[in-house]
């Protein structure tokens, strides 16, 4: 299960409708409890490096990746994955997705509908990235 509290909800979100009809693309960091239950605290907005049409493409411009990674180590946090949105469709984990996942982390996917916040959800790919699981998520 992965939390997300309120802060760093609030950035993704707003990350997500500011980049709409664009999709937008972040790290998360925060901790893993004892049982698995992954807590995000810090959410960091990136820039979508992507050269291509952004509307349904993504790729964190690896600066902003290694900053995250910074912050993380120096806040006392882990990367515990990545947020991008789905501007005017569903928040489900595409094949391009899958492909370009790292295995183990939480990858949170935002609907924004004509600008506006509708549905997330999160997933976890395999090791061999042919499955992503959906992960219980709460926000």
């Amino acid at each position: 299960m992965i939390r997300i509290e309120p802060d760093a909800w609030t950035v993704m979100v707003d990350h997500a409708r500011t980049a709409f009809p664009k999709e937008c693309c972040g790290v998360m960091l925060g901790s893993e409890d004892a049982d698995g239950t992954r807590a995000v605290s810090v959410a960091i907005p990136c820039r979508n490096a992507y050269e291509g049409d952004q509307k349904d493409r993504f790729l964190i411009d690896p600066k902003d990746q290694l900053g995250a990674d910074r912050k993380a180590r120096e806040m006392g946090l882990t990367v515990l994955g990545f947020f991008h949105s789905h501007p005017n469709e569903a928040s489900y984990f595409s094949a391009t997705d899958l492909k370009n996942s790292w295995p183990w982390y939480s990858n949170v996917v935002l609907s924004i509908r004509d600008g506006k916040f509708s549905e997330a959800k999160s997933f976890i790919a395999n090791d061999t990235q042919t499955v992503a699981d959906p992960e219980p998520l709460s926000f």
